[in-house]
C-alpha cells in the first residue's frame, strides 16, 4: 500500500472545519473548568470539614470514573433525569467542564498548600479577612507554581475533546473518521489528523511556556 499525498492534502479543508470545532469546545469548557476547579480547590483547602467532604466526594467521583462514561451519562441520562434535552456540543462542553474541574481542583489545592504558611499567617495578622489573604497574597504565589500543571491539564483537556466522537460532535476526530469513510485512505487521513493535533497542542504548550517565563518567581 502506497502513501497517497493527494489524499493527505485533500483531507485538510474538511479537517480544519473539525479543528475549529475542537478549539471552540476547548475554549468554551476549559476556562469554566478552571474557574470551577479553583472554587472546589479553595473549598478543599480552607472550607469547614462538612463542605470539604462534599468537595472530596465530587472530586473522587469524577476522577474515579472514565470520562467517556461521564459524557454518555450527561448526554443520555441527564436529560431524562432533568427533562431537558441537550445537543451534543452542549453536553460535550458540560462533560469537559465537569471532568476538568475535578482534576484542576487538585492542582489548585496542591498549589495553595505549597505556599509557606507564614504568608497566610502574616496576612491574617495584618487584619485581612481570609478571602483577601487567599486572593491577594496566597493565590498569586500559588498560581505561579501551578502554571506547569495547569498547562499539562489544559493539553489533556484539549485531547479529551476527541472523546466527544461518541455523541456525534463534529470535532477533529469525528471529521477524520467521516473523511476516511468516504475515501478509504485511513493512513493518510489519520496522519493528517495527528499533524493538526500536534500543531494545536504545540502552540498551546508554547503559550504556557511564555506565561511561565513571564510570571516566574525569582
Amino acid at each position: 500500500m502506497t502513501f497517497e499525498w493527494s489524499a493527505f492534502f485533500d483531507s485538510f479543508p474538511g479537517l480544519m472545519q473539525g479543528a475549529r470545532v475542537t478549539i471552540m469546545v476547548a475554549l468554551a469548557s476549559l476556562p469554566i473548568g478552571l474557574l470551577a476547579g479553583a472554587i472546589v480547590g479553595v473549598i478543599l483547602t480552607y472550607a469547614p470539614r462538612p463542605l470539604a467532604t462534599i468537595a472530596q466526594l465530587y472530586v473522587g467521583l469524577i476522577r474515579g470514573t472514565p470520562m467517556i462514561v461521564q459524557i454518555m451519562f450527561i448526554f443520555f441520562a441527564l436529560p431524562v433525569l432533568l427533562g431537558v434535552r441537550m445537543d451534543g456540543t452542549t453536553a460535550g462542553i458540560l462533560a469537559l467542564v465537569v471532568n476538568s474541574s475535578a482534576y484542576l481542583a487538585e492542582i489548585v489545592r496542591g498549589g495553595l498548600l505549597s505556599v509557606p504558611i507564614g504568608l497566610q499567617e502574616a496576612g491574617l495578622a495584618m487584619g485581612l479577612p481570609l478571602r483577601k489573604v487567599i486572593t491577594h497574597i496566597v493565590g498569586p504565589v500559588a498560581f505561579r507554581r501551578m502554571i506547569p500543571a495547569l498547562g499539562n491539564q489544559f493539553i489533556i483537556g484539549l485531547k479529551d475533546t476527541s472523546l466527544l466522537i461518541v455523541i456525534g460532535v463534529g470535532e477533529l476526530t469525528r471529521t477524520g473518521q467521516e473523511i476516511m469513510t468516504d475515501n478509504y485512505r485511513a493512513v493518510e487521513v489519520w496522519f493528517a489528523v495527528a499533524i493538526i493535533y500536534l500543531c494545536i497542542i504545540s502552540f498551546m504548550a508554547a503559550m504556557f511556556k511564555v506565561l511561565e517565563r513571564r510570571i516566574r518567581i525569582a
